[in-house]
């Protein structure tokens, strides 16, 4: 799945929850997805937190399929920046 579909995906998600802070999901040379201002999209630009991941692990991340705890722990994500804002990932994921 290209960056720009998940982005579409993380975008229609986001209509009517609020995401306080700025985060980047970081897939090396497979782009970005930046949520900030209450949307979602690929054009790279500074955040509150980054967190870098393959692209095959962001969709896994964002399915469920991936928990966040276990793939730090695995080195298959890794954070940047502000934790507290990747924390709120988790409550947006959950809704």
């Amino acid at each position: 799945m290209a960056l720009d579909d998940i982005a579409d995906r993380i975008r229609a998600g986001l209509t009517g929850r609020g995401f306080d802070g700025s985060l980047k999901f970081d897939c090396g040379e497979d782009g970005v997805i930046v949520l900030a201002d209450g949307t979602a999209t690929t054009e790279d630009r500074a955040t509150d937190c980054t967190l870098s991941l393959s692209r095959d692990n962001l969709v896994n991340l964002l399915a469920g399929r991936l928990n966040p705890m276990t793939g730090l722990m695995m080195g298959k994500l890794k954070v940047a920046g502000n934790p507290a804002v990747a924390m709120k990932l988790s409550q947006l994921l959950k809704g």
